[in-house]
């Protein structure tokens, strides 16, 4: 499996930009004629720069206006591609992209276009080149890879041939299952491009919306299933424009693009076996069964001020490390854990962000086989000095930093809650109050780190993600995208903050980047849970009548329903398939807290309708923005 990326993909120069393609595993690279006049340096050296990165020009690209042109714009169009052939042997590139003309004075005529690349052909082959033909979307008489390939066809020469790109053939919605019958040894070249589904003009939607396999709504896996039937076995490259990532950090970006390629390619070939291309072998998306835990660092104060707000939801202290100053708590299959050891991660993420949650465990078919996947996928593993009595358990590197660990029942990990943890008596339990499990946790992050970690999570694990959707916050808006497994047993939210203004927004500023804002806790009777909650000392948000006032009105509940709502601050959706109940606690160190929740039905969201006046009754207990949190 040989990988290319266009330099036009990644911010920075070209001698960043080469760095970042290099270091993320890439082969190959599609230089883009901008970023090589804005070097200052000759082809030749160009060339030699990137052969040094351990790299190849696997592209030089683009050439615009070539075919079906009236004389005198034919003769020029000859000329300045014996120009670019001319440059391309200094570089040492051997292929160029021609994309379909949307010249004014360009016409239309398969054979009129066969003839003018015919005629090409033989300029390229005496230079030892070829040429790509591609089918722009918005070419002015070719802009379907059906045509594109019909000139190709006519044409009839070795040294011309086709080139492919996702986004030109799937944002026209043009079946990519035509593709089986194209020669695979005609496709030069192959680009692909996810993007998230929306009308606007191609040519604005191609250049500013693009994103990687897997981060769009566009079929790129079906496509690609299509390339590779014909046989072709040659680079797969990536040609995004995206105005996101042209500002954000290259070597992040590239990392994305190598990861969605493993990715993509994984996906292809358990469905289309019999291929030509060489996939890398490794594990299928991992099945998740749930959380297993949530672990807080945290100091003596912060775990005293935690445990309170715990015990007065009816979580007990069950245990405590056999080396260590870590606790566990538990109420049904909810485990959160205190960690305030002086020693190891627990302490480097409390220095760094304060009280946060800073390890997530997950409940995995094979912790082995997620810590491979995940390897090849170029996660970040963690690996901590394991002390007397501990299991060694699998992790890898997550949001903000956080950890991700890994058990299992297959290797024992699982028993890690008796191996490692010593029973106590609870010196002031509380009774259970009905919280069953982890129903969702809720991850934030800046919002150009949003497509990168939808992207991780929903290729390493065998997770479906929901279309991102607005959440509006008194301070701005956060783009919100779900991400949970088709039994539902493991959800995530991730929200990308725009403006420190939100309070999505300020956990982020004032936690320096910790990522899990809040974790939600499933119950199977909300009432009976908000009352027993209540009565051991639990202090709700409070939500104002207002609130409940519109509820009636908009939903048409009855008044019943409405009051007891509102005596237990539930917050409260319905869609077709369900209904969802929700309440929560106060906000606690940077803008954490802890949701309660119901569903009933299929509801499957997470009451977004009800997001604006749950931020806005968390902003009136917290300090105002003005005010530093240090």
């Amino acid at each position: 499996m040989k990988t290319s990326i266009a330099t036009v993909c990644l911010s920075g120069d070209l001698p960043e930009k080469l760095r970042a393609i290099a270091a993320a595993g890439f082969d190959g690279i599609e230089i883009f004629e901008q970023d090589f006049i804005a070097f200052d340096g000759s082809p030749s050296e160009v060339g030699k720069m990137v052969r040094d990165h351990g790299l190849e020009i696997t592209l030089f690209q683009p050439f615009r206006d070539f075919e079906g042109l009236p004389e005198p714009y034919r003769s020029r169009a000859f000329d300045r591609m014996e120009r670019k052939f001319d440059l391309m042997g200094q570089l040492g590139a051997e292929l160029v992209l021609v994309c379909s003309s949307v010249h004014p004075e360009a016409r239309g005529g398969i054979d009129r276009m066969a003839d003018d690349f015919a005629q090409l052909g033989e300029r390229a082959a005496a230079r030892d080149m070829r040429v790509g033909y591609e089918a722009l979307a918005w070419g002015k008489h070719v802009c379907d890879h059906r045509d594109a390939w019909e000139v190709v066809r006519r044409a009839d020469h070795p040294n011309i041939g086709l080139i492919l790109d996702s986004f030109h053939t799937l944002a026209r919605k043009i079946d990519p299952e035509s593709i089986r019958r194209i020669p695979g040894d005609k496709i030069f070249f192959v680009q692909l491009a996810d993007a998230p589904q929306i009308e606007m003009d191609l040519l604005y939607w191609s250049r500013h919306f693009r994103n990687m396999p897997g981060e769009g709504d566009l079929d790129v896996a079906g496509f690609m299933r299509a390339v590779a039937a014909t046989g072709y076995n040659d680079h797969l490259s990536l040609e995004v424009f995206n105005d996101q990532f042209r500002g954000g950090n290259p070597n992040a970006i590239a990392l994305d693009g190598h990861r969605s390629l493993v990715n993509l390619m994984d996906s292809v070939i358990r469905s289309e076996p019999d291929i030509a291309i060489t996939v890398p072998k490794m594990p299928p998306r991992i099945r998740a069964d749930g959380v297993a835990f949530v672990e807080f660092a945290a100091n003596d104060a912060e775990a005293t001020s935690l445990g309170a707000l715990l015990h007065s939801m009816g979580f007990r202290r069950v245990g405590r490390h056999v080396s260590k100053s870590v606790e566990l708590w538990q109420q049904g299959d909810v485990r959160i854990i205190l960690n305030t050891d002086g020693d190891g991660f627990a302490n480097s993420s409390h220095v760094m962000h304060g009280m946060n949650i800073c390890d997530i465990g997950l409940s995995v078919e094979s912790a082995k086989d997620t810590l491979a996947r995940a390897d090849m996928l170029a996660a970040k593993t963690f690996h901590q000095a394991v002390g007397p009595g501990e299991l060694n358990i699998p992790a890898i590197r997550g949001v903000g930093g956080g950890l991700l660990h890994f058990i299992d029942d297959v290797s024992g990990l699982r028993d890690v809650w008796d191996v490692e943890f010593r029973p106590v008596e609870d010196d002031t339990p509380s009774a259970p109050c009905g919280l069953t499990r982890i129903d969702h946790i809720a991850q934030t992050m800046a919002y150009d780190e949003l497509l990168t970690w939808s992207l991780f999570y929903i290729s390493l694990f065998d997770l479906a993600k929901a279309p991102v959707i607005d959440v509006v916050d008194p301070g701005g808006l956060v783009r919100s995208q779900a991400i949970a497994s088709a039994d539902g047993k493991l959800r995530l939210t991730l929200n990308g903050a725009e403006t420190h203004r939100t309070m999505a927004g300020r956990f982020v500023a004032d936690s320096f980047g910790s990522s899990v804002q809040h974790v939600a806790f499933a119950s199977k009777d909300i009432y009976e849970t908000a009352k027993a909650m209540a009565n051991v000392g639990f202090s709700a948000l409070p939500i104002p009548n207002n609130y409940y006032d519109d509820l009636a009105a908009r939903l048409g509940l009855d008044d019943e329903k409405v009051e007891e709502l509102k005596a237990l601050n539930i917050l409260y959706d319905e869609d077709a398939s369900g209904a969802f109940y929700q309440f929560y606690s106060k906000p606690f160190g940077d803008g954490m807290f802890f949701e309660i929740v119901q569903r009933t039905g299929g509801y499957s969201g997470y009451g977004a309708p009800n997001a604006p006046y749950r931020t806005a009754a968390q902003r009136r207990l917290m300090r105002p923005a003005s005010v530093p949190a240090r």
